[in-house]
């Protein structure tokens, strides 16, 4: 979605398109409400599902951009009158757009994002950055080198450098998910103990979960329950993160594996 909505976003510079948005299903549809896709004269961004529905959508879009109509709302049975299988009704709203509604509509295409504060810029935080930046979240990229975070960056990752970066902790957003990977196990154990303290008092992270193996995590439960934390306290993080029948190791494949466990979060 975001890069989408970036893609998006420069194309509102550029020329005026129209938003088509899934209104209303009935009965079994391609995709769910509020499901969108942008219509330029030569360019598509995003998806309503595909199929005919989406191919006969573009083409009304598109001869939509010479009408002066300012919002439309139609309906498509998809068997009877496109021939899909799905056999529901799916009500379709086409609304021009241009570059003053740049800024509603970023934060509209956002506005479904979870919150997520992921602690490392290495290898893999970067894989998981470019997973997440086309996922439905709201990152907070948090590192104690301000230099590895790179100049470009999708609309729903924010970078901050936080020194020490545990510091960041208790800035999240209530309800946020947290991953911890950074460069330094004593920096990993930090931020671990921080969130621990957050849920001691407040109990409001969704997920915490830190990379490792099973030997780490032995060595950092031990170490925080040397700091007080008890058993019941520990349950609350995840080591390993990502799912269980995923086993390379590339950053690539750790950050598809992650994402993937975090959608199953989200569901």
């Amino acid at each position: 979605m975001p890069r989408q909505t970036a893609e998006l976003l420069n194309q509102l510079q550029l020329a005026d398109g129209v938003l088509v948005s899934v209104e209303r299903v009935q009965g079994s549809g391609p995709r769910e409400v509020g499901a969108w896709m942008a219509v330029f004269p030569h360019t598509l961004v995003n998806t309503i599902g595909g199929g005919h529905l989406e191919f006969q959508a573009i083409k009304e879009a598109r001869a939509w951009l010479a009408d002066e109509h300012k919002a439309l709302t139609t309906r498509y049975p998809l068997g009877p009158a496109l021939g899909q299988c799905c056999g529901g009704v799916v009500d379709l709203k086409f609304e021009r757009i241009s570059d003053a509604q740049a800024p509603t509509l970023k934060h509209r295409l956002l506005g479904n994002g979870q919150p997520l504060a992921l602690f490392g810029g290495g290898h893999v935080g970067h894989a998981l950055v470019n997973v997440l930046s086309t996922l439905p979240y709201c990152v907070q990229w948090v590192d104690s080198r301000d230099e590895i975070f790179p100049e470009q960056l999708a609309p729903n990752v924010v970078c901050e450098h936080s020194d020490p970066v545990h510091a960041a902790v208790d800035d999240l957003p209530s309800g946020a998910s947290v991953l911890i990977m950074s460069f330094s196990h004593a920096e990993d154990l930090d931020v671990v103990a921080a969130c621990l303290k957050r849920q001691r008092l407040h109990g409001d992270l969704k997920f915490v979960g830190l990379i490792g193996s099973k030997t780490k995590w032995a060595t950092f439960q031990h170490r925080l329950e040397a700091k007080g934390f008890t058993a019941q306290e520990l349950t609350l993080i995840t080591c390993p993160i990502g799912l269980s029948g995923i086993k390379g190791k590339e950053p690539e494949v750790i950050a598809v594996s992650v994402a993937a466990q975090l959608l199953q979060l989200r569901a």
